[in-house]
């Protein structure tokens, strides 16, 4: 699951992607469209679909000469409830996350952490 979730908002992180998400929200689009839309080449526009469909973000349908994109509203749903998933899974549960547990369990021993507070609340009397 976490793979997904790192792959897909690592597609959604670049902004022209994230317009290019945006574009097909409204409609779907071929790529001569979206590169007249964002006054960009349509290599660099099918550069940024190629990686938005591998996420599972985007779908691609062919009509006649066109290939036509649109957004995989299905895909960016189940995306969105896995990543709440993953925010309300216990810290116990999560494979790989062992050491992180340890850390935060022992943040309140942390001399580093002590030390940080207790120079930011002298800064701030």
């Amino acid at each position: 699951m976490e793979e997904k979730l790192f792959k897909a908002f690592k597609a959604l992180g670049e902004p022209t992607r994230l317009k290019i998400i945006k574009m097909l929200s409204v409609q779907s689009m071929c790529v001569c469209e979206l590169s007249a839309v964002l006054d960009m080449t349509q290599p660099r526009v099918s550069q940024h679909l190629k990686i938005l469909k591998e996420a599972g973000l985007v779908n691609e349908s062919k009509e006649g000469y066109w290939v036509y994109h649109s957004l995989n509203r299905e895909s960016l749903h189940r995306l969105w409830n896995q990543f709440l998933a993953f925010l309300d899974a216990d810290l116990r549960n999560l494979e790989g996350y062992e050491e992180e547990l340890q850390k935060l369990s022992g943040l309140e021993s942390n001399e580093k952490v002590i030390a940080t507070k207790e120079k930011i609340r002298a800064n701030n009397t």
